[in-house]
């Protein structure tokens, strides 16, 4: 079998760098592209640690299809997550804990709103700005009936109050629940070393609860739930990206835009994470 360590692990939980094709279907704008970019830094001691950190400055860009083809206020994501790997039952079979600590914005510094006596968001311009804390638990296993490796993550995400702009309280949501199940189509057997190197399938489900009170919804209100479908496919002849679409559904995950409600389906590539 093979091995499983701490920083592919990491990197699997780490979001994905891609880029989206024109003529997503659904309700967004319409775009020239989204491009998620996603590098990480490994700080570790050595290979088999059992703690070590990760340093991505991620930055996530649309560019509209408009005159000029305009890049509105990217998102900013700088962040440093802490891993720590608890229990390793087998190869493949892991459990780890994660902390991380991670800055949201616009780099814009104009009001949030048109004017001071306006409710109106300043979209184009307008500030927005959250720190945040997330932790949570990652569980991976082999699955041999259908011969994949399947990831299971579930954490907390947490803005205090005073981290975020006071123009979004109430109305952005500062506790959410994430839960994600990840399966990568993974034959083990004899080629494995010699020509399965990486999986060709995936199927990603993703699921983010707003806990809070924010814009006075109930409880069960379905406007509290984000989620996600992606599936991935690695064609032999290409090296380190894929093609994959993505259906979802919830708010807009795109800064200052998060009052947006979306539902879209995507195409694009994407790169290879997990390999061995």
């Amino acid at each position: 079998m093979p091995r499983l360590d701490l920083t592919k692990i990491a990197l699997v939980n780490q979001s994905d760098s891609y880029i989206t094709f024109p003529g997503d279907i659904g309700n967004l704008e319409p775009l020239v592209f989204e491009a998620n970019i996603n590098p990480n830094f490994i700080i570790r001691e050595r290979a088999d640690s059992r703690l070590m950190a990760v340093l991505t400055p991620q930055v996530r860009i649309r560019m509209y299809n408009e005159e000029s083809y305009p890049v509105q206020t990217p998102s900013y994501i700088p962040q440093i997550s802490v891993y720590h790997l608890i229990t390793d039952t087998g190869s493949l079979e892991k459990t780890a804990l994660f902390g991380k600590i991670a800055h949201h914005s616009n780099g814009q510094d104009d009001h949030f709103y048109t004017d001071s006596t306006s409710t109106v968001i300043n979209y184009k311009s307008g500030n927005f700005a959250t720190n945040f804390l997330e932790f949570g638990i990652l569980r991976s296993f082999y699955h041999e009936q259908h011969a994949a490796l399947r990831f299971f993550k579930s954490s907390l995400e947490i803005h205090p109050s005073n981290w975020m702009l006071k123009e979004m309280k109430g109305t952005y949501s500062g506790l959410r629940w994430h839960n994600s199940f990840l399966a990568y189509k993974m034959p083990v057997d004899k080629h494995f070393f010699t020509a399965n190197r990486r999986a060709s399938f995936s199927v990603k489900i993703e699921t983010s609860l707003m806990l809070d009170n924010i814009n006075d919804w109930e409880l069960l209100d379905l406007n509290r739930l984000n989620a996600a479908l992606t599936i991935y496919y690695h064609p032999k002849f290409l090296e380190d990206i894929g093609l994959f679409v993505q259906f979802y559904k919830g708010s807009d995950y795109y800064n200052i835009y998060y009052n947006h409600n979306i539902s879209t389906i995507r195409f694009g590539l994407m790169t290879e994470i997990l390999r061995f």
